[in-house]
């Protein structure tokens, strides 16, 4: 099973649209229990057309069929200042999701990290990736530990409370997408 990263395309939004209101995924960014979206605000045809280029979207596929994505940004450059003005450069945030059900637990996020977290740091200037799961979210919590990131801080994302993670440069290996 190889997973393959490839950059969002307008043709991808019928799936990123569909995923956002799976319920995994609902679950997975909001503890709102009457939220019946996972992005609220996100217009999707919006997001992968956007020409920030301190954010990418990337969609996963495993044998030519598309399954989850992924967000790649610099936050000290990203145009909403999600993770603060005061954010300091050579950073990577990065947010995931596996969208079809059925490929859950196989592995296949794991794969999708390890990709990106490698094209991440070919970056000679960044210095880390940070995350932010919800701190209801001990499963993301221990998936991102097992690829070496350490809880960093508690902190309210608007009205998301989220368990900041980092790795830094010098905890990870590289080459550990083939493994």
């Amino acid at each position: 099973m190889t997973v393959q990263l490839r950059p969002a395309t307008p043709a991808d939004v019928p799936h990123l649209e569909r995923w956002d209101r799976e319920p995994h995924v609902i679950a997975a960014t909001s503890d709102d229990p009457n939220a019946d979206v996972a992005f609220e605000d996100a217009e999707w045809l919006e997001e992968i057309s956007n020409d920030d280029p301190a954010s990418a979207y990337f969609i996963a596929e495993l044998d030519g069929r598309p399954f989850g994505a992924m967000q790649i940004i610099d936050p000290a450059l990203e145009r909403t200042h999600y993770w603060g003005k005061d954010c300091p450069p050579n950073l990577r945030a990065m947010d995931i999701w596996i969208g079809e059900k059925d490929c859950l637990n196989k592995g296949l996020g794991t794969q999708m990290m390890k990709m990106a977290i490698n094209q991440a740091f070919a970056d000679t200037n960044v210095e880390a990736i940070i995350i932010d799961p919800l701190t209801s979210n001990t499963d993301a919590h221990r998936f991102y530990r097992r690829l070496g990131f350490r809880p960093l801080e508690r902190r309210l994302f608007e009205d998301d409370d989220c368990l900041v993670h980092r790795l830094d440069r010098a905890d990870w290996r590289f080459g550990e997408a083939d493994a």
